[in-house]
């Protein structure tokens, strides 16, 4: 009898992974975020100065280029280089005055969504280095040729047209 109970509690075993599995693809394939594209909103900045490759899948280096790290908040594909966010969107930074507008090449798993982590040269045309955090900022998505739409994640970006 004991043998019948763990054959069957091994078959159950079995199939969890698969109905794991089938979960994730349905939750995956069913995002609806959105880029707010030039939607201000309030929020941080910190910087970072790794090098390497980023989440867009392009090598970068913090150090040197100009670009920013998003919220993992504002990504909904599986394959992180494929995401719409990665596809020709900046962010536009006003924090006293000063203004940077950078593209997205990066992803920041600690950051929530009004929480951007700059290059570390984007950060210094804002503020000294030695600030650490930018509190009190405004920033928003930019895109070329799209003027206070918003583009759903789930949609390309790319040979979209307005009209």
């Amino acid at each position: 009898m004991r043998i019948v109970k763990n054959i069957r509690s091994a078959r159950i075993l079995a199939g969890a992974p698969l109905a794991a599995a089938a979960l994730i693809a349905l939750t995956a394939g069913s995002a609806s975020a959105a880029i707010p594209i030039n939607k201000p909103m309030n929020g941080k900045a910190t910087y970072y100065n790794d090098a390497g490759y980023g989440a867009c899948g392009t090598r970068i280096n913090a150090a040197t280029q100009l670009l920013v790290a998003v919220s993992h908040t504002w990504w909904t594909t599986a394959n992180p280089n494929n995401d719409p966010v990665c596809k020709g969107i900046s962010v536009k930074v006003t924090y006293q005055g000063k203004t940077v507008t950078v593209p997205v090449k990066d992803q920041c798993p600690s950051c929530d969504s009004t929480h951007i982590d700059l290059s570390q040269p984007a950060f210094a045309r804002l503020a000294p280095l030695d600030k650490g955090v930018i509190t009190g900022l405004t920033w928003q998505f930019v895109k070329t040729g799209f003027a206070g739409e918003t583009i759903p994640l789930s949609a390309p970006v790319e040979g979209s047209t307005i009209g």
